[in-house]
């Protein structure tokens, strides 16, 4: 039997439940940002299993905060890739980069 993974409803859903509703989705951005500098702190050791586990928590927190404002995570992904497909980049050299047009 497997189980089902997670969805954007369903990680809302256990957010609400834990935590109770969002009454400010700049809390869900700025608990996001903490996620984001534990995972910086996990890459700088090269801790990759905690990296994960990081990784995970600032996703959580997005697909919850997707959810409060009322749009899907993945679809915005989608329309956000659409968007950097069609511009011109120039290469750092550290596997980041700038769009230039």
């Amino acid at each position: 039997m497997t189980i089902p993974r997670e969805s954007q409803a369903t990680i809302s859903g256990w957010g609400e439940a834990t935590f109770g509703p969002v009454g400010d989705p700049v809390a869900l951005a700025r608990r996001a940002r903490i996620e984001m500098e534990e995972l910086i702190e996990a890459l700088e050791k090269g801790d990759t299993e905690e990296a994960a586990r990081e990784t995970a928590d600032v996703l959580i927190l997005l697909n919850r905060l997707g959810t409060t404002l009322g749009f899907d995570l993945s679809d915005a992904v989608d329309a956000k890739m659409k968007v950097n497909r069609a511009r011109l980049w120039v290469p750092a050299g550290d596997g980041t980069g700038r769009h230039v047009g």
